[in-house]
């Protein structure tokens, strides 16, 4: 058995994924942005506020790292800035299965409108950045990833449907 390890654009479903993969596969889920508020004893949003973009995706790389460590095989949900790092890919590799779950930007901007939350999107013209963020983003994320299933327009459960049955042919669970 692998790791499967949930990686895309911020509002894509990783963390809902994760969960309802949990469930379905009986594995423990890990979310890397809850990890590392778990080991720095504050927000995402303060460490980006008080350390700045730079030093949280250095902790994040450690984060990843030290989870390729670990042998416990689990569903691990990553922040949608970690495959952006190259210097991620190996240890992202080195987990599992990487499952880049694709969404455009307009369906990213109806989901993530109302979130206040979310650092990068805290400015003047949100639905430009995501744009800008995933014109850089995606085809890091392609690179890293082993299968990419489109989200736009599909309930969770057709998500989690089509994943299962992806993972399955590909003979990871």
């Amino acid at each position: 058995m692998r790791n499967i390890v949930l990686i895309g654009f911020m509002g894509c479903g990783k963390t809902t994924m994760g969960i309802k993969l949990s469930y379905k596969l009986h594995r423990i889920m890990e979310d890397t942005d809850k990890w590392i508020e778990r080991n720095e004893g504050c927000t995402i949003r303060e460490i980006f506020a008080t350390k700045g973009e730079e030093a949280f995706r250095r902790i994040e790389t450690a984060c990843i790292k030290k989870m390729a460590e670990d042998p416990t095989v689990r569903i691990i949900s990553t922040g949608g800035g970690l495959p952006v790092r190259e210097e991620n890919w190996g240890p992202l590799k080195k987990l599992g299965h990487v499952v880049y779950l694709k969404i455009s930007p307009g369906e990213a901007y109806d989901r993530l409108k109302e979130d206040t939350e979310r650092p990068l999107l805290q400015c003047e013209d949100p639905y430009g950045r995501i744009c800008e963020l995933l014109d850089k983003r995606e085809p890091l994320y392609e690179a890293c990833a082993d299968t990419v299933i489109l989200v736009d327009g599909k309930t969770v459960e057709e998500v989690l449907d089509e994943m299962l049955t992806i993972l399955k042919e590909k003979d990871v669970i």
